[in-house]
């Protein structure tokens, strides 16, 4: 069973959202979303100063498997992106919730989000 951390807040579209109540927050996709992914091979990713919308795609994921798109959990611009997972994808699988995040976000608006628990019991993930 994939984990879930139970600090962080999901999308239904599997990504999580990071806050520490001061600054962007970080934005990865979850354990759950990496293991039905497979061996993930390349991330397209928002430029830094770009604006993401809530619910919008912002870029996308490819695995061994598939393509899927990434959408945007909350809205705000884009602050950092992480250049150690363009280079090396295989990170998301390895670490989805640390060195496997992807991108941090200036929030301005957060979309609809569920607690760990909600995001486990939808998915099948284990906190």
């Amino acid at each position: 069973m994939s984990k879930v951390v139970s600090e962080l807040k999901y999308s239904a579209e599997h990504e999580w959202v990071a806050a520490d109540g001061a600054g962007p927050v970080g934005i990865g996709i979850s354990a759950v979303a990496a293991d039905a992914l497979g061996d993930i091979v390349y991330v397209d990713l928002p430029e830094v100063g770009s604006t993401v919308t809530a619910g919008a795609t912002c870029g996308e994921v490819e695995s061994t498997k598939s393509v899927s798109d990434l959408y945007a959990p909350v809205t705000g611009e884009v602050t950092e992106v992480n250049d150690g997972v363009v280079a090396d994808p295989a990170l998301i699988n390895s670490d989805p919730y640390g060195a496997g995040w992807l991108f941090k976000v200036a929030v301005t608006e957060e979309g609809p989000l569920m607690s760990a628990e909600e995001y486990a019991s939808a998915n099948g993930g284990e906190l």
